[in-house]
């Protein structure tokens, strides 16, 4: 049995805030003395009545533990400050850790902030082997690989160009083709997709998916879901330091979506949700056939929701969609209530209960998008991922073959006649 290419162990990063852990000069050290006294009395006066270790650190990992085996691809998903740029920050020692070990077996590449170091008066040409030093290649190894960059970033009639006349978009593929080209064993990518145009991120998927067949272990941290879980055979969700879940990604995807799309009128959630909201979305029950909550379901299975909500004024008259996406967002099924109008009560309140005798989806993760309001004239409510499910292939199909979303995203028997 081989060794792992990265085994961590009960790694911890803690930052002081406010707090500058760098080399001073002597002209540093003696202001500091200096403003000492006053910035005590300063601190003493703001923090009142708060424990130190409360207004002067932050835990951005807190005891993450995992292995990956070599030719490995894992991708690490979770919402902004869930620690993953400072999980592979630790791990490609740009910072030390507060605790715990790092055993890595390979020659370690990183592609974490594109493009830093790059010269604006220097040329494509020159940048590219400032940029590829940075990144630790050797002079010879950026020479072999010249012609290669620049064919992949498109820019041979402005190879000689200084960068400072360069668009975003070409400065970025630049960056991104010579990062990509480094040889190593072990590769931490950092939100390579979040720029750049979508040809642009296109073909960088491209890139990453062949590095990935190339049998290089690979840490893959991004937003970009479609990404997760076309590169990757696993996945780590991080949230607020902790490693809340390590599994394929669909599964840890679904987990993501759950704790981070939920219907909640704090200011924090509004902007998954819009509308006049004189009529708003309350919750979304997914239940079984005999009426029990569940987020699982078997193809052909019968899916039962409950939408309750409430309106401004009573007797307010609305149509409710249902919309189903995939984790790309793209659409699948649209249940509407074209010819029929649902009304608020007096009360000001509302509960509609909705039947789908037939689940005739792809295995696979579904996120539901609800919106309430006038067809064509008004918005009361659109609520972005208010549920989620998840749809298993079921035994009575008596299909050898594993069914995936790959296959497409409605399944069907097929009825057919055969024409000798």
């Amino acid at each position: 049995m081989s060794l792992p290419a990265i085994k961590i162990e009960n790694l911890s990063k803690q930052y002081r805030i406010g707090e500058y852990t760098g080399y001073k000069t002597l002209r540093e050290t003696v202001v500091n003395l200096a403003k000492a006294p006053f910035r005590r009395a300063s601190d003493a006066q703001a923090f009142s009545g708060q424990r130190p270790e409360d207004r002067q650190t932050i835990w951005a990992l807190k005891d993450v533990s995992f292995e990956v085996e070599p030719g490995e691809v894992v991708g690490i998903i979770g919402r902004n400050g869930a620690g993953k740029s400072t999980l592979l920050k630790v791990i490609s020692k740009i910072t030390e850790p507060t605790k715990g070990r790092i055993e890595l077996r390979g020659r370690i590449g990183s592609l974490l902030e594109i493009g830093t170091g790059f010269h604006p008066e220097l040329t494509g040409h020159e940048n590219i082997y400032l940029y590829g030093a940075i990144l630790g290649m050797d002079r010879w190894e950026v020479t072999r690989k010249f012609d290669e960059i620049v064919a992949f970033a498109e820019l041979e009639k402005f190879i000689e160009t200084p960068v400072k006349r360069y668009s975003s978009g070409m400065y970025m593929r630049l960056a991104f083709a010579v990062a990509a080209h480094l040889e190593t064993e072990i590769l931490l990518v950092d939100e390579v997709l979040a720029v750049g145009d979508a040809a642009f991120q296109k073909k960088c998927l491209g890139k990453m998916e062949g590095v990935s067949k190339e049998g290089r272990t690979v840490l893959f941290v991004s937003h970009h879901m479609a990404a997760i879980q076309q590169l990757c055979q696993r996945c780590l969700l991080l949230d607020k330091g902790d490693l809340r879940s390590d599994d394929v990604p669909d599964k840890v995807i679904s987990e993501y979506i759950s704790i981070s799309y939920q219907i909640d009128d704090s200011s924090e959630r509004k902007y998954h949700r819009s509308g006049t909201g004189e009529i708003r979305v309350g919750s979304v029950e997914l239940l079984t056939e005999a009426g029990e909550p569940s987020k699982t379901y078997f193809m052909g299975q019968t899916l039962k929701l409950k939408i309750s909500g409430s309106a401004k004024a009573g007797n307010m008259g609305f149509t409710l969609g249902v919309q189903f996406v995939t984790l790309t967002e793209t659409p699948v099924l649209y249940l509407y209530n074209q010819h029929q109008e649902f009304i608020a009560s007096d009360r000001k309140q509302f509960l509609i209960k909705i039947l789908v005798p037939d689940l005739t989806l792809m295995p696979g993760v579904y996120l539901l998008h609800i919106w309430l309001g006038r067809s064509g004239i008004q918005e009361f409510d659109y609520v972005k991922s208010a549920a989620s499910l998840e749809i298993f292939q079921s035994e009575r199909a008596q299909i050898t073959q594993p069914l995936n979303q790959q296959h497409g995203l409605v399944y069907a028997d097929l009825l057919a006649t055969q024409v000798m």
